[in-house]
């Protein structure tokens, strides 16, 4: 269930049935002040994370939603807007509440829309976490479109990772994720920070007692570090594939801040759909798309690789894969859970 961790692969663990970890992340949502609705999107969205090998926007990250609840960064009592501004365009206020609901309507507004009208786009402001940016790709990518989220811009906030060439944390993580139809086996899905790990490995891994793999933080003196509690020390996270992962980042900067205007939650987005049959006949695309991406899968593999993968197929493998399996958590993490759900006084079932 773990997937492709980036923790050591020593930590012990533990595995939950799914229908339990369902529970206790929608009792603790609850607990918070969340309606049914999002208690459920979130809660089955946290759990598809795990299934498809995303331990770093899994069920862990109930932790740190509490958190921001207990906090009063993120609002419960709050329902994203679909908004137009006097110039036309479409946006998404999330006043503050958890993003996972908020990107849920981007998706399906901006599909809508660019299956009428060809293109279109919609933009996403004062919205918290919004979780596995993949799942909301592929969903549009099933649907016949080309989907392009683009996001960052919360640098004041969360200062979380050195500019190439630099030795303290600036910029957030500003992801990206593509989605486009495929071949066979369904969509391409591309999902990455522009950083060298997402955050919630990094967050993840403090509260799991694991360790992290080389290249992917530095201490607060710029050495190199496998440690996460050297990051929460003045460290920082370093850039994917050095300038070029810094030079999206810049990008997603100029984009989500300075385009879209002040961030005053997490991040902001931008989101693009294009409908490819203005292009191309939907089964005319798909057999092309198989054609490129079997001689991809076809290429023999590089010592200490057991075969090429294309983007987005592993995590639907291992979806495939999970069904209805238990989740698989670090043994320290489920304690936290745990003690989350003792100190809420949650009467939960343990089946």
């Amino acid at each position: 269930m773990s997937g492709n961790s980036k923790y050591n692969a020593d930590i012990p663990r533990i595995t939950v049935p799914r229908k339990r970890m369902g529970r206790i992340l929608r009792g603790i949502l609850a607990a918070k002040g969340c309606p049914a609705d999002v208690c459920d999107a979130v809660a089955e969205h946290l759990i598809d994370a795990d299934d498809c090998g995303v331990e770093s926007h899994g069920s862990w990250r109930i932790l740190q939603y509490a958190g921001y609840y207990d906090s009063g960064y993120l609002k419960a009592d709050t329902t994203p807007q679909l908004l137009q501004n006097a110039k036309g365009a479409w946006l998404i206020d999330g006043l503050d509440s958890i993003g996972i609901p908020a990107m849920a309507l981007a998706v399906d507004h901006v599909s809508a829309q660019a299956k009428e009208k060809g293109l279109a786009a919609i933009a996403l402001r004062n919205v918290g976490h919004t979780g596995r940016l993949g799942a909301f790709a592929e969903k549009a990518a099933s649907a016949g479109l080309l989907l392009i989220i683009i996001g960052g811009g919360g640098r004041k906030a969360w200062r979380l990772v050195a500019p190439y060439g630099g030795a303290k944390a600036l910029m957030s993580t500003n992801p990206y994720s593509i989605g486009i139809p495929g071949g066979d086996r369904g969509p391409v899905v591309l999902d990455f920070a522009t950083s060298a790990a997402a955050a919630g490995w990094v967050y993840g891994a403090k509260i799991a007692g694991a360790t992290l793999p080389d290249n992917v933080l530095i201490d607060k003196d710029g050495n190199p570090s496998n440690d996460p509690n050297a990051y929460f020390d003045g460290g920082a996270i370093l850039t994917s594939g050095g300038a070029k992962g810094y030079a999206l980042s810049v990008a997603a900067e100029m984009i989500a801040e300075a385009m879209l205007g002040p961030v005053t939650t997490e991040c902001n987005w931008l989101m693009i759909a294009l409908d490819c049959a203005l292009y191309q006949e939907a089964n005319t695309m798909r057999s092309t798309a198989e054609e490129i991406l079997a001689e991809l899968r076809a290429c023999p593999p590089a010592p200490g690789f057991d075969r090429v993968e294309v983007p987005g197929e592993r995590e639907r493998d291992r979806r495939a894969e999970n069904k209805g399996k238990p989740i698989s958590l670090p043994v320290a993490t489920w304690d936290e859970i745990q003690r989350m759900v003792r100190d809420l006084g949650l009467e939960l079932e343990s089946a």
